[in-house]
């Protein structure tokens, strides 16, 4: 366990950048399936629910696998699995360390501080914070009153996150502020929250306590670091809030910004993702599609759209490849499909080999592997090659959800704690002059971007720090082209700002 952690508290030199791809062809053969991995505990299977690389590049083979029983479970994805061995076996022989980290179900899980530490967002309304080699849990993150569903840490402070509930409250954490301590264990609370973010319009007609109506589905800290988006299950809306100041959201964006159509039906959104510079933003949308946003030109909507997939599940995610060139869904029909970002209208790439619903995938960052879960209780690494490759299977029922119940552990932790203290910034914005909007053709053209992270160590190694914001193209045209380097005379400002008048 130690080789495998080890260096990981020296930063990497590369940060958050990322190698282009191999090319990836218009067949499925250009995927091998490198193993799959049974999700099972003491002989009994349990669907995955969420699966994360290591962030950091020499941890990047270990993935972490939670599931509906609440095990965390670390993998090391460089395991030669020979062609005859069984998925228990491939299982044993990759699996690093396993443990109960909640008595209820894990949705989301989120790599922080280099890969020293794990985050595990859960049915039992808690987030706890555990050391990845010792697997002991160090922080339990106390406020939501349901399931959490998701969460996202800040770009370049691991210490800052997001996290999105059931209950239809999305509250921002500081793991630094410790409220109280029990023994070894801090409890957190949130530095803020935002309650019914995402309320449906007809919630009048709703009968009371059906979550589904507000639940948060995805939240995402965007790459310049205080804009925060949400997504809910009631509708495909994505809201853009600033960190700073939560009252409101400051903009928003939808597939028919336009569309005056007050009996059209209502989607939600299963996930949102964006790419390592942040530019890029999709939705997986229960109608069936993958919208692709420009952070920039929101109030276009969507850029490109993406189908062939069908997300009848809110279990049903996608990701875009850190280099924006392609993107990754699960499927009801238990496929995976993959898409060149730079031709929508092209047949998605097919991955055919699980046999129930696919729903969490994930891009190692700094390798051509990917992995992608399924209700058939198992996890699957893929790699692009050029060997042969084949199924025949099909894809079987999909398998019912438990519902989060809040365990003891929570009860327990919570009894004799004081009232939440829910504070907020009160920065308040400024407004900026108008950005330049430029039209993407058709074929859209990949940003060469650096990120926040990058730009402070070139700030820190020149000599002349403070030229270095202002000789950029952006800062020359007077015309900052994104949020994620802005010149000095536009720093620290968000999304808000680029949607303005002046």
């Amino acid at each position: 366990m130690d080789s495998f952690f080890q260096g990981i508290r020296s930063r990497e030199l590369n940060g958050f950048k990322v190698k282009k791809r191999p090319y990836v062809g218009d067949k499925a053969t250009d995927f091998t399936e490198l193993g799959a991995l049974a999700v099972e505990h003491d002989g009994e299977e349990t669907p995955p629910l969420a699966i994360s690389f290591c962030e950091t590049n020499k941890n990047s083979h270990i993935l972490a696998v939670s599931d509906e029983d609440g095990y965390l479970s670390l993998f090391d994805s460089r395991k030669k699995f020979p062609s005859y061995a069984s998925h228990q076996e491939c299982s044993d022989t990759a699996r690093i360390s396993d443990w109960v980290a909640h008595q209820n179900a894990i949705f989301d899980i989120c790599w922080i501080k280099e890969d020293t530490n794990i985050l595990t967002a859960s049915g039992d309304q808690t987030i706890k914070i555990w050391d990845a080699q010792e697997k002991k849990c160090i922080g339990v993150l106390m406020g939501h009153t349901g399931s959490i569903k998701s969460m996202c840490s800040h770009p370049t402070n691991s210490d800052i996150l997001v996290s999105g509930s059931r209950d239809g409250s999305f509250a921002t954490w500081d793991l630094r502020c410790n409220t109280t301590s029990k023994s070894e264990i801090t409890c957190i609370t949130p530095t803020s929250m935002v309650k019914r973010a995402h309320l449906s319009p007809y919630a009048k007609r709703v009968r009371r306590g059906k979550a589904a109506s507000m639940s948060i589905t995805s939240v995402l800290y965007l790459k310049d670091e205080v804009s925060i988006t949400t997504a809910g299950a009631v509708d495909s809306i994505i809201k853009f809030w600033d960190a700073r100041n939560l009252k409101t959201h400051v903009t928003q964006a939808c597939p028919h910004p336009k569309s005056a159509d007050k009996d059209r039906r209502l989607h939600g959104i299963s996930s949102l993702s964006q790419d390592s510079n942040g530019v890029f933003l999709t939705a997986s949308c229960m109608d069936n599609r993958i919208y692709l946003y420009n952070a920039l030109q929101l109030e276009k909507g969507p850029v490109q759209s993406f189908s062939g997939c069908r997300i009848e599940s809110f279990y049903v995610k996608s990701a875009i490849s850190p280099d924006a060139t392609q993107i990754l869904s699960g499927s009801t029909d238990g496929n995976a499909y993959i898409w060149q970002v730079n031709k929508p209208e092209a047949d998605p790439i097919t991955l055919k080999s699980h046999d129930g619903e696919v729903t969490a995938v994930d891009w190692c960052p700094y390798d051509g592997k990917i992995a992608t879960s399924s209700d058939d209780f198992t996890v699957r690494i893929w790699n692009i090659q050029s060997n042969n490759y084949s199924s025949s299977r099909s894809p079987s029922s999909i398998r019912r959800r438990i519902m989060a119940i809040p365990s003891e552990e929570c009860r327990r932790l919570l009894m004799n704690e004081e009232p939440l203290s829910l504070t907020k910034t009160s920065n308040h914005l400024n407004s900026s002059d108008e950005l330049l909007q430029v039209d993407l053709p058709n074929s859209i053209r990949m940003p060469t971007l650096s990120t926040p992270e990058a730009h402070k160590r070139k700030f820190s190694s020149g000599s002349d720090s403070k030229g270095t914001f202002d000789k950029t193209p952006e800062a020359a045209m007077k015309s900052p082209s994104s949020v994620l380097n802005p010149p000095s005379s536009l720093k620290r400002k968000t999304i808000r700002d680029y949607f303005l008048a002046a």
